[in-house]
């Protein structure tokens, strides 16, 4: 075989093995999962007030200025153990919610926080 046959071989095997590769990987999906969706609801109810329906600091501004925006790349890189801890203690202007959420639906708000868009 020439050598250009071998190149060719070569490139066909490398193409067959992605797309079965690519096939195999799991698929990100935009439908939200349980989590998300009473996280949206949790949410919805006591902090789109100030973080505004989707999470971009633009709601009624209740407890003064500045609510975060959760949409911004700093949120996102946050890990989620400082997120959680912001939802349980709270911030200046913002209340604690260990009182008023469950474990569980903090976690839920914070699936929801992950999940928003840009």
């Amino acid at each position: 075989m020439s050598k250009i046959s071998a190149q060719l071989v070569f490139a066909v095997t490398v193409i067959i093995v992605s797309s079965q590769l690519a096939l195999a990987a799991p698929k990100e999906t935009d439908q939200p999962n349980i989590d998300q969706i009473k996280g949206r609801k949790i949410f919805a109810k006591h902090c789109a007030g100030c973080h505004g329906p989707e999470g971009k600091g633009d709601g009624y501004l209740l407890l003064g200025p500045d609510p975060a925006n959760l949409t911004r790349p700093t949120t996102k890189k946050n890990p989620d153990a400082l997120l959680l801890q912001t939802i349980h203690e709270g911030k200046p202007n913002m209340p604690s919610w260990k009182g008023r959420l469950s474990e569980d639906e903090s976690r839920a708000v914070l699936a929801y926080i992950r999940a928003l868009k840009k």
